[in-house]
């Protein structure tokens, strides 16, 4: 008696696919650049196939490839610094107030940097009776603007750094940049303990610098909160938010680093991804009087 075969032929674990759909992929070309790539990308996301989250951050990957230093980095003016010819005194308040994690340190002058401290490296102060800043430095990274995010990505990760100090093609220092900065492209705000996030801190007044008032604003902060604090009186006819007002008037997602007036106001975006504005700074700045 012929035995049958006891093999089980294994399912087939591909989706049938119809004649139609079949006949479609042989007449539809495969995406031929990053356009139609990401076209095929907002399809799915459009059928659920990807979240709304996961097409962001395809996107700044994407952008992450096409943006260089000098387009996200902290600029010269705005960053916060030691003076270690100073004394430990004059300059630890700022230190606490800003809370960061890494300060470029400078002797005398802001183009004179000579090493990156730890705060955490600071409790020694605390702890021991002898404590020189100048022995707890670590060594400073020095890009050129022009190096590409994905590569500087790269290098931070290979060399375990974590800031990196801008310079221009004079070599003077441009600004700085952090590893954070360069994720926030691909994720998004990246919050911390120290990021204000109640409703009541949408908008936080800064120290004046020169005539005018100035404040750090959330891009979800409502139009009419910021109108009440600031005393200004923007339209929420379109737009509810001061990040949507942004976006209408720029035509596009704004990007870190944008700037721009709206009558007395003069606005910076300070932080946002592929999807929306997340901070900005806003400055009250007096109108310049017309020439003939």
């Amino acid at each position: 008696m012929q035995e049958h075969s006891s093999k089980v032929r294994a399912p087939d674990l591909k989706p049938h696919r119809s004649l139609f759909e079949r006949l479609t992929a042989l007449i539809s070309p495969e995406p031929e650049n990053r356009a139609e790539l990401l076209e095929v990308l907002h399809d799915a996301q459009e059928r659920n196939l990807i979240d709304a989250d996961a097409l962001a951050m395809i996107e700044g990957v994407f952008q992450v490839s096409d943006l260089s230093a000098r387009d996200i980095m902290v600029p010269r003016s705005q960053m916060d610094v030691i003076d270690i010819s100073k004394p430990i005194s004059e300059w630890m308040p700022e230190v606490l107030s800003t809370a960061h994690s890494r300060f470029p340190a400078v002797d005398g002058d802001r183009d004179k940097v000579v090493g990156i401290l730890l705060a955490k490296d600071l409790l020694r102060y605390y702890a021991e009776e002898a404590f020189e800043v100048r022995d707890m430095l670590r060594p400073v990274v020095y890009i050129p603007e022009s190096k590409r995010l994905n590569v500087l990505l790269r290098d931070f990760r290979a060399n375990r750094n974590h800031i990196a100090m801008v310079v221009d093609e004079y070599g003077g220092v441009a600004g700085l940049i952090t590893i954070e900065d360069v994720l926030e492209q691909i994720v998004g705000d990246i919050e911390d303990e120290y990021d204000f996030d109640e409703a009541d801190d949408n908008i936080l007044a800064l120290e004046n610098k020169g005539n005018g008032a100035r404040w750090r604003i959330k891009g979800l902060t409502e139009i009419a909160q910021f109108n009440a604090v600031v005393g200004s009186a923007l339209p929420d006819d379109d737009v509810d938010t001061i990040g949507g007002l942004v976006s209408n008037h720029l035509g596009r997602v704004p990007h870190k680093g944008d700037q721009f007036a709206i009558g007395q106001l003069h606005f910076e975006v300070l932080r946002a991804d592929a999807r929306q504005v997340q901070m900005l700074l806003v400055e009250q700045r007096p109108l310049l009087p017309e020439h003939d």
